[in-house]
């Protein structure tokens, strides 16, 4: 949801993002300015097309999230395997937002303490004071003039791996390796429609034949994975990559809840053998299950959709200490990461959960 700078609301979520047959339809035009290797240092330059390329620059930038949100979950997790904690730091909104934008407000005074900003909105208004489009995270913020360079996720993630190599921590694991490259762009754009957006379109479903379709469109994907995921150890190849993260955070979320809130509730991912013994894996690596909370992920979406939940109550549950127990995964081969790679260290300080469940220390 948009408000812009003359305080006027122009967006309400995600709901509002429906065709006239009921089928929810997300809104991807971004701001498509990136932070590049070979961008020249100082000002940000002006490309053919209008974007604009920002120079790699350590302590220059905010990575702007919500540990409710799964296309932000994407770009923390990102940052601490690359071990980019110290170059680009971390703004966390709170998990709901009101009608103009998502909110500082597990920050002393409700303020963040780098952009001194209330809102994210703010950051998006001081660069464009008319932005029409919807106030949204991830977002890379320059600190120094605390103005939005990019909410574009997708790339912004990818190029965390791609173009900021220089910073990034020694034994960095590879994930966009070059002979993947090819598999997981499709395999990606599949997931994205199928999966990470298809629990959206049976939530946010405005006719019965728009549910119909997205559910079965949803578990046929999901009953695909299934398979795959019994003769493979991870999506692509024998380690972690983007596509791996890309699943994770919308299976992280699924029987918390898609299952019920979105209404995808043919049978929970703990009952789905394969998915469920991946989901745990990954859940147990650092850079996942220490960036998950849960408590967060449950509040934004029963608080926020009201449209779905008019009652803004938020369900005890599922039971989660399953993610503790052994995967079982080791049997089909591969291992997380290739020869030379290590886990990133301890979580930096204050970077921690603020809600941990009992099994995640």
């Amino acid at each position: 949801m948009t408000t812009d700078s003359n305080g006027n609301d122009s967006w309400a979520g995600d709901a509002q993002n429906a065709s006239p047959d009921g089928e929810f339809v997300r809104d991807t035009q971004y701001i498509n300015d990136r932070i590049t290797s070979d961008a020249p240092a100082g000002e940000a330059t002006e490309q053919s097309d209008g974007t604009f390329r920002w120079p790699v620059e350590a302590g220059r930038y905010r990575l702007v999230a919500a540990r409710a949100c799964p296309w932000a979950h994407r770009a923390v997790i990102v940052r601490r395997l690359m071990g980019l904690e110290d170059v680009i730091s971390l703004g966390l909104t709170g998990p709901t937002h009101d009608k103009r934008s998502w909110t500082f407000d597990l920050d002393p005074g409700g303020v963040d303490p780098v952009l001194e900003l209330p809102r994210l909105q703010d950051a998006y208004f001081n660069r464009f004071p008319d932005y029409p489009r919807g106030i949204t995270v991830p977002a890379i913020v320059e600190e120094s003039s605390r103005k939005v360079v990019t909410n574009d996720y997708p790339t912004l993630v990818r190029d965390m791996i791609t173009q900021w190599g220089q910073f990034h921590r020694a034994g960095a694991p590879d994930l966009w390796p070059a002979e993947h490259v090819a598999e997981m762009e499709e395999l990606n754009k599949w997931l994205f429609t199928e999966v990470n957006n298809g629990v959206y379109r049976c939530g946010f479903a405005g006719s019965q034949e728009a549910y119909d379709s997205a559910y079965d469109r949803l578990w046929a994907a999901l009953d695909t994975l299934e398979e795959r995921l019994s003769t493979r150890r991870y999506l692509v190849g024998d380690h972690v990559t983007e596509t791996d993260i890309r699943l994770f955070t919308t299976l992280v979320r699924f029987d918390a809840v898609y299952h019920g809130h979105f209404k995808a509730s043919r049978n929970k991912i703990t009952e789905m053998p394969n998915l469920w013994g991946y989901l745990r894996e990954l859940f147990q690596l650092p850079g996942f299950g220490d960036t998950t909370d849960f408590t967060e992920i449950k509040q934004h979406y029963y608080i926020v959709h009201t449209e779905v939940n008019p009652t803004q109550i938020v369900p005890k549950g599922p039971d989660l200490s399953g993610f503790a127990t052994p995967h079982g995964r080791e049997a089909l081969g591969g291992r997380p990461f290739a020869d030379g790679t290590t886990l990133p260290g301890p979580v930096p300080v204050g970077e921690g959960l603020k809600n941990p469940e009992p099994f995640q220390g």
